[in-house]
């Protein structure tokens, strides 16, 4: 798959994941269209397709990275069906020994990512998964994060991809697998 592609042809699995998406305007804030994967997750045959979609990606990863907080239990699932281990991206003062630390901005405001310490080791190949790919600040930060450890990151895998946010441009270079643009 090309950095430009989505693989969104046409797949009934993947439409029945698609119909569970639901919008909640105005959330976190007004003029916000959340797109919420709840539904998917509460869905055990909506929850194995990406699962199983995302990790016939993983290709030669030693690790699934999920993101917070949606990205870790559909990353979990990934590494799971993959055959890998699983490492979750945190958001700041949740781990108890951090290797490294990001601050990145989002459409709404800033975040930091922390990763724990001793969990990846240097030269090891990282597969990020996230639920949605919109702006790119969170993935373009937790790729950042893992390189400055002496991660590689072999590919980006998200459910959903916002493109009209322009998200996929901030993740340059890197292999990313969205399994359907909204």
């Amino acid at each position: 798959m090309s950095a430009g592609a989505v693989d969104d042809e046409f797949d009934p699995g993947l439409e029945r994941v698609r119909s569970l998406v639901r919008d909640v305007p105005d959330h976190p804030e007004p003029g916000i269209l959340f797109r919420d994967l709840t539904p998917v997750l509460a869905d055990a045959e909506a929850f194995a397709t990406i699962a199983t979609e995302l990790a016939a990606r993983v290709g030669l990863a030693d690790v699934v990275v999920g993101i917070e907080a949606r990205g870790f239990l559909i990353g979990a699932a990934v590494a799971l069906v993959a055959g890998t281990g699983v490492v979750p991206v945190r958001k700041a003062g949740k781990l108890p020994v951090v290797a490294a630390s990001r601050t990145y901005d989002l459409e709404y405001g800033t975040a930091t990512l922390e990763l724990a310490a001793d969990t990846l080791a240097p030269g090891s190949k990282a597969f990020v998964v996230d639920d949605v790919l919109a702006t790119g600040g969170t993935g373009e930060a937790t790729c950042a994060l893992l390189a400055e450890v002496g991660v590689e990151v072999v590919g980006f895998g998200t459910v959903l991809e916002l493109a009209a946010l322009g998200g996929r441009a901030r993740l340059a270079g890197i292999d990313v697998h969205a399994l359907f643009s909204l």
